[in-house]
Order: structure tokens, then sequence, then C-alpha cells
């Protein structure tokens, strides 16, 4: 007969495990392992016990509060001879002694969270699971080092925001690895209704990814649920905090936490999406932000966007939307509920906007099948097939109350951003969710999804074109000039009028007020004839109109006398903030203080007030905010200037992350990347 070891004590060698499993960065005091990959603890054993020959030990392991093999959420097994990683199995893995080299792997399929150990009679050892994309059997299994390095381990990122045309860099701090983050992305799943409703089940549905980040894209927005942030667009924000003010993840997953799982105020897509970024990185699933410009929201399902101008060219209030821009996140998994070839990268949006299966959140989804047209898919297919590839059709509304139908060359679904592998710099991956417009392979996908592209079909105004040039140089606190050009490429005379306004926008695409505007009743142009219709933009009239977003709309509106033909031509322009310079004083070591000099001036013809410089970043800032106020106003052409003190706590190259706020210039967001040596 084998005999039981008899142990009396053991060491979990946290440091070694977490190291090698890549988990040391949230810290070597406990256990944290990948799934399908090997440990090894030390058992001590009582003196003289350990026989030579056979020994056995039994071992349990369990998750969730109702743990049952048939849910996964129990392994009770032995000890073999050697260990076997497609499912839990132990081996003694050290010549007979008194300290005995245990060795346990898990089953690349179990469930990710906490567990317990059982070893025989002896004690109880406590560890968390993970997914392991570094393990080809697991589900998540990446098969390339440096995206390992950016999706899973990268703890800080870029997120574009901007317009289509002018794609503006925002860092952000991921932070999945600083102290409790870990746990209160563990406490996320627990509070999430699936879970409330049937613990047993839930447990047992965190084994699947695809489970995961679909609860994770309901429970990052506090719609259904005791989710993490409440949303919002529109007003001011009363009793919390413009979205703007966030730089990471941090400080909200933490502020849920303490607020006993009450919602964080205030979050818009971007501040969402990384939020989701964040948790699935923590949880060992390789994760990106992602950024469609013009992104196109459709409630109706029809796959277009129907808008309506007065004729002004000016949008009316209408329930379908197309955002400036609009973030989501992509995850990387198989997909064997699906027939083969759609694994690899999936879409789904923790933003709020509408139901599926009767809660707010969307994927994931291949984006394979988006660009395929494959939209009978899991899950929510049709509404992102939509939002890069909706129809915009726009009609005017005469004052008498009849209609009639605009053409416009607006296109939704351009420049899908995400950051580079390795560095700042903007990949686009639009290629990955659709086809080149107008191509043979898109107009198939577009059949395959029952969607016939009106554009393609929409005659454009027979040889009258206009467009919108901007200068290079559209900084906020300037004046500048924007222009309409037309173009009559008929053989005939053309007599038009040409309305070109200007407005605020949100970048949901929300109008707001005026910012400079020319109605030109009577423009003549030669057959073959080119005419450029200036418009002045003064700050002193469009500085108070400005969201926080820095975005303007430009709208030109030509009508053909002749024939009664009327085009839009729409373009949204983003004003730039004035850019924060970083210099770090002292030699970048580990765990050695060091000072950063952040200057910003002011760019404004007014004085700046209760100005504000703020700074974070993953190992650099002990996972807080570090803020320095000044003390005086700073005048135009001014800087305002400050000196913070932080100290590194990791080596390796890591993202200080700075914000600055004042009364006039809100939120404006820099950067600086530091070497951190040992």
């Amino acid at each position: 007969m084998a005999q039981a070891l008899d142990i009396e004590r053991w060491n979990l060698e946290c440091l070694f495990n977490n190291t090698d499993h890549r988990t040391d960065l949230n810290g070597v005091d406990r256990l944290i392992v990948r799934r399908g990959q090997s440990f090894t603890i030390s058992l001590y054993l009582r003196s003289g016990s350990h026989q030579h020959g056979l020994s056995s030990l039994d071992c349990v392991v369990e998750t969730g509060p109702q743990p049952s093999e048939q849910y996964g959420t129990r392994a009770s097994f032995g000890l073999s001879a050697n260990i076997d990683t497609s499912r839990w199995s132990a081996a003694v893995t050290s010549p007979p002694g008194d300290m005995v080299a245990l060795t346990i792997c898990s089953a690349p399929d179990a469930p990710i969270g906490r567990y317990t150990l059982t070893l025989g009679q002896s004690g109880r050892i406590e560890f968390i699971l993970l997914f392991n994309p570094w393990c080809p059997a697991d589900t998540v299994y990446m098969d390339d080092e440096q995206s390992l390095e950016e999706y899973v381990l990268a703890q800080d990122g870029i997120i574009f925001q901007g317009s289509n045309k002018y794609q503006i860099p925002t860092p952000w701090n991921f932070g999945q690895f600083e102290s409790g983050i870990l746990d209160i992305c563990l406490r996320i799943l627990d509070m999430n209704p699936k879970c409330l409703r049937n613990p047993g089940k839930d447990y047992s549905g965190r084994r699947n990814p695809i489970y995961v980040s679909r609860v994770l894209s309901a429970m990052v927005n506090c719609n259904d649920d005791q989710g993490v942030l409440l949303g919002k667009w529109t007003g001011g924000y009363e009793g919390g905090v413009s979205p703007l003010l966030w730089k990471g993840s941090v400080e909200i997953l933490r502020n849920w936490e303490t607020q006993a799982c009450q919602p964080v105020r205030y979050g818009q897509c971007w501040v969402f999406a990384a939020v989701a970024c964040s948790v699935s990185r923590a949880l060992g699933i390789p994760c990106r932000v992602v950024t469609n410009y013009h992104s196109a929201h459709d409630t109706n399902s029809n796959l277009v966007i129907e808008l309506y101008i007065d004729d002004n060219g000016e949008l009316m209030k209408s329930k379908e939307m197309i955002w400036n821009y609009h973030c989501w996140v992509e995850s990387w998994m198989n997909r064997p509920d699906l027939k083969p070839g759609f694994n690899g990268w999936q879409a789904s949006d923790p933003t709020p906007q509408e139901k599926s299966e009767g809660v707010y959140c969307c994927g994931p989804i291949p984006l394979r099948a988006i660009k395929e047209g494959e939209l009978t898919f899991n899950y929510d297919a049709p509404f992102v097939f939509a939002e890069v590839n909706a129809d915009v059709s726009y009609s005017m509304k005469n004052k008498d109350g009849s209609t009639r139908a605009v053409s416009s060359t607006f296109l939704v679904g351009q420049k899908i951003s995400t950051k580079s592998v390795g560095s700042d710099t903007r990949e686009d991956i639009t290629h990955l969710y659709k086809y080149p417009e107008g191509s043979a392979e898109e107009r198939e996908a577009f059949k395959k999804a029952n969607h016939e592209n009106k554009l393609l079909n929409q005659k454009q105004n027979d040889g009258l074109q206009v467009t919108i040039k901007v200068t290079s140089d559209m900084r906020k606190g300037c004046d500048f000039d924007v222009f309409a050009v037309v173009t009559n490429n008929t053989q005939s005379s053309k007599k038009c009028r040409l309305v070109f306004g200007s407005c605020a926008l949100s970048y949901t695409g929300v109008m707001g007020g005026n910012c400079g505007f020319k109605d030109l009743l009577n423009v003549e142009l030669a057959p073959g004839a080119e005419r450029r219709v200036p418009l002045r933009l003064n700050y002193s009239k469009y500085g108070a109109q400005l969201t926080e977003d820095n975005l303007i709309r430009l709208a030109v509106l030509l009508s053909d006398y002749s024939t009664g033909q009327a085009m839009l031509t729409v373009r949204n322009i983003v004003l730039d903030n004035p850019e924060i310079k970083v210099r770090i004083l002292g030699e970048p070591k580990e765990n050695r203080k060091l000072a950063a000099e952040i200057t910003l001036q002011n760019p404004l013809p007014e004085p700046l007030e209760n100005c504000c410089f703020s700074i974070e970043g993953a190992n650099l800032t002990g996972g807080c905010i570090i803020s320095e106020r000044l003390g005086s106003s700073v005048g135009p052409g001014e800087d305002a200037k400050v000196k913070i003190y932080f100290t590194p706590t990791h080596s390796g190259l890591r993202k200080l992350v700075v914000d600055f706020d004042s009364n006039k210039l809100c939120h404006v967001k820099g950067y600086r990347n530091i070497i951190i040596g040992k």
C-alpha cells in the first residue's frame, strides 16, 4: 500500500511560481498562476514519515460557493508518475526526503478565479487561477510573444480620439497589476446578476472567455446591475466628474470598490472601453482598445442612419446618430461555438447603447463575421456591422413640411485605429472590419448581410462637386479660415445657393452653438470653374460654444437652381490643445525619487485660473494620482510650470501620464515614456 504523505507545513514558492507564470507584477505575497501550466510547491513532512517507494496524496481543488464535479468547479486527483497538462494532475518531482517538491497542473479549461486546494488531511492552500494566453491548449492562446507583451502585460497604452482626418493619441494607465486591482476584477465577476442568481452555473461559465467577456461588457456599465461606471453625455457632471478627468482605470476601479459597488460617475465610450481592457488583461484575456471614426448608432436595425437637415444645412434632432468616434474593445479567443474560421479578435462594447438578450451589453463578435457580413452569429453582429457599415441618408425638411433627398458622400466606419504593438504609433485596422469601399468583396459581404449599399446606387449631382478644405494650424485660442471649394465639371454655367455653417459639436454628434455662418444666394460658376469660399472662425465667437471635445462641425449645403438638386458635405474638425512638455530630473532608477518638470503655454487670449497638473503611471506613482496646483493665474502666452516628485517601483519602460486642468482649458493630456533602470 502507498503511504499518505504526512505534511507538517508548506511553502507556496510564490516568487518563483508567480514569476514563471508572469503574474509577479501582482506581487509575490500570494500564489497567482495561469491555467494549463504547472507550478511547484514545497511540502515539509513530519520527520521520518516519508518512506522510500510509493506515496499517495489525495488532492481536491474547488472554486465558487457550490463546487461540483459536474460543473467543473471541483476536481479530485491523486499523485501520478508524471504531470498530465490536459487535466488537473499532481506529481512528486524531487528525490525522497523530509522536503518534497509537489508539482501541480490545472486543466487548461478550468474556470478562472479563487481556488482552495486540499492536500489529504493536512491542510488547505489558497491560490488564484487566471486565463493563460501562453498555453496552446487554452482558448485564449496567442502565438506571438510581442503581442502578449502588449495585449496582456502592458500596463499603459494609447487611445485614439480627435477626428477621422486628425487622430489624437491620448495616453491611458490601464494599471491591471496595481495593488488590489485583481481582487476588484474578481469582485466584478461576483457582482454580476448571473452569479447572484445562480453562482454554481456562473462559476462554471468562467472557464469560457466568451462568457467572461460578455459578463464584463455588461458589468463595466451599471445600467442593469451594480456595474462600475455610469455614463453621461449631456448636461453637467454634478455629483461626479467629467469623463475627461480620468487618466487611467485604477482610480475608477478602486472608487467602485470603496463605494460598496455603487457606480463611479461618469464615463463615456473611451472610459468604458479602457476599464474593460484593464479587467480583461488582469484576468489573462489579451485585449486592446479600438476607435472607429464616424461610428453609426443604428436604433432600428435597418442599417441606414436617417438624418434630416433644415434649409440651412443644420442637423435636426434624431434618435439615430453618427458619433464622431466611438471606442470599444477587442479580445483574443477561439470561437468553438461557431463554424471554423472565426477565431482571433472579437469585438465587444461595454458602452450602454442597445440591449442584447435584455441586458446592456454587446459582443463578443468575431471581426471576420463583420467583414464577411455573417450577421446571424452570436453575439450582436448586426449592431457592430451597422457601426462600421451603415449608410447615411440625408433629407431636407422644407418649411412647408415636405422633404427632399440630399446627396452626400458621407461614409461611416473610417480609420479604425488601435495602438501598435511595441510602439505608440497608430495601427489602422479598418481592413479587419471591412473590404475596400466599392470592391466586389464588399458588395458580396453586403449581399450576405442582406444590405444593399444605397450609396453605391445614389447618383451624385452630375458634375457639381463641393469639398471642405482646412488649414493645418487650427489651435484652440486662434482665429483661422476654413474653405468651401465648389467645382463645376459640367458643360453649362451654374447658379447655386451655398450655405456654409459651423457649430460646436460633442463627439457623440450632438450639435451646439453657432461658430460662424455664411449664406450666399447667388454663386455663379462658368463651365469648368472653381470657386473658393472662405469662412472665418474667431475664438471670440467659437470659444464660448466649444464643448470639452474641442470639435467643430463644418457643413456646406449647395443647391443647384437649374436642377433643384441639393448636396451636403460635412467635415468635423478638432482644435489642437497646447503641448504639455515633461522633463525628467534625476537618473530614473527603481526606488529612487525623481522629479518631473511639467510645462504648458497658455494659447488663449485670456488668463487661465485654477490651474492644476496631475500625474499617474503604472509602477511610477504607487497606484496614486499626484497633483500640484498653481497659486496664481497664467496670462496669455505665459507658461504654467510645476515640479512633481514621484518614486518608481519597477524597472522597464513606463508611461508617465499627465493632465492639465483650468477654468478655460480643460483636461489637456500629455505623457512621457521613461526607461527605469534597475
